[in-house]
């Protein structure tokens, strides 16, 4: 689509969507200018709350219901399955390739998009139509409940800070339940060909620390690495993760029996759609994979790794 249809879309949208003069002046007189912080530094300043919302990321969409902006997202990505309600809302395209035809149609007042898992030309292309993009990448459990927090004020919900709040409680106790654990070695698969891993600056490599875990490949450059499969075997993981849906997984592994993974049978399946997702669910999943790492924790003591 061109640049000039796409505008003259925008301006269709936004012609469509004009009150009449007395109602916009009421309206101007109820409502207050709202204003965040997204994760790029970006500073998000609508004139009222956001009353229609489009998500581009899975994670983003559970963000914004659990910030009791729900009832006003009007679009979302594909995968978006979380709440029930999100997957009955329009698709608006994949993370890497949105429909900005379809996003612009459906008028929003403000985008919440992912930083580096969507098209970055397309987050251009929005913004240089005007339209409002909240930059969502959520690194650290802190900044889960943030985002509860900033989505929740530019949807004007106090549900986002009463969620947030919920949040850190429940993190606090899980940090000191588990945090002075004994350490145990970990490698966390998320895809089996090429074989794949995440790196220490995903969140998720956070809640591998949270339980007193270590993630072994979390020092490689990439967010997401491919690592060979003798990478693994040279680092001997006290415990295997498989976060992806390889049914045959646990065999593929089970072929080294030398590997103290295998040999302690600490091998455990993570549900991805909830672990590798930057939402509030991630908490609930941290504290099961704590619960897993605790498990291999007591296996190891008893089976001590073998001297090479």
């Amino acid at each position: 689509m061109t640049g000039a249809r796409l505008l003259r879309l925008f301006r269709a949208a936004i012609t469509a969507a004009l009150l009449p003069a007395a109602a916009t002046a009421a309206m101007a007189a109820t409502t207050s200018t709202v204003s965040a912080v997204d994760d790029s530094g970006h500073r998000i300043t609508l004139a009222a709350p956001a009353m229609r919302i489009v998500s581009l990321a899975p994670h983003a969409t559970e963000l914004l219901f659990a910030a009791g902006a729900g009832a006003r997202v009007v679009g979302v990505s594909a995968y978006s399955n979380f709440p029930a309600e999100a997957s009955r809302l329009p698709s608006v395209g994949d993370a890497m390739r949105a429909d900005l035809e379809r996003i612009i149609a459906l008028k929003p007042d403000l985008i919440v998009g992912w930083k580096s898992g969507n098209n970055p030309a397309q987050l251009a292309r929005l913004r240089a139509l005007g339209l409002p993009v909240f930059d969502s990448e959520p690194r650290r459990f802190d900044d889960i409940a943030s985002s509860l927090e900033r989505l929740g004020t530019l949807a004007g919900s106090d549900e986002g800070r009463v969620a947030a709040a919920r949040f850190r409680d429940a993190l606090q106790k899980l940090r000191e339940r588990y945090s002075a654990r004994a350490p145990v070695t970990v490698f966390y698969q998320i895809w089996p060909s090429p074989l794949m891993t995440l790196n220490d600056a995903h969140i998720v490599s956070e809640a591998i620390r949270l339980c007193a875990g270590v993630n072994l490949f979390g020092t490689l450059a990439p967010l997401a690495p491919t690592v060979s499969r003798e990478a693994v075997l040279k680092a001997d993981p006290q415990a295997i993760f498989v976060s992806d849906e390889d049914a045959r997984a646990f065999d593929r592994w089970r072929g080294f029996g030398k590997l103290s993974a295998v040999r302690s049978d600490n091998l455990f399946r993570v549900d991805g759609s909830v672990m590798n997702r930057a939402g509030p669910r991630m908490l609930t999943a941290t504290a099961r994979l704590c619960e897993q790492i605790d498990a291999a924790r007591q296996k190891n003591t008893t089976n001590p790794r073998r001297t090479r």
